[in-house]
């Protein structure tokens, strides 16, 4: 059985006000995860996006900026699901689709990582769950 976004957003809705104080992304995914299972809908279907983020960053070219940027994630225990590179002259673009899964570190504390290694490079990085861009692009 599928569910619609609208449903899912319902219930971590509920989710958040059951728990209060206590709701951590963890445990609100649980919650939404075992109603769901009530309701006759898989949890795969509602993790399949739960820990996925996308790492969008550009500057100036230079040597080790690739290099510096995986090598973070891999330590951090991130796995690189896509990654799509483009130099133009001086400049480049890059995105990656991430999987926090095994990461050891919560999404803000890699976004931290990630603006530590920015400042260093003098380019620019963005984190962001990919339900962020998900939403964006509704419209």
């Amino acid at each position: 059985m599928k569910t619609s976004e609208d449903r899912i957003r319902e219930l971590a809705l509920q989710a958040i006000n059951e728990l209060g104080e206590n709701a951590t992304e963890e445990k609100v995914r649980q919650l939404v995860g075992q109603k769901l299972a009530t309701e006759g809908v898989s949890s795969k279907t509602s993790d399949r996006t739960g820990t996925r983020v996308i790492l969008t960053t550009f500057g100036i070219n230079q040597p080790g900026v690739v290099s510096t940027i995986t090598s973070k994630l891999s330590e951090c225990g991130c796995d690189i699901l896509d990654i799509s590179q483009k130099i133009m002259q001086e400049f480049y673009t890059m995105i990656m689709m991430i999987d926090l899964t095994g990461s050891t570190k919560e999404l803000k504390d890699l976004q931290e990582e990630m603006n530590t290694i920015a400042a260093g490079l003098n380019i620019k990085i963005f984190l962001q769950h990919e339900d962020v861009f998900r939403y964006m692009h509704r419209i």
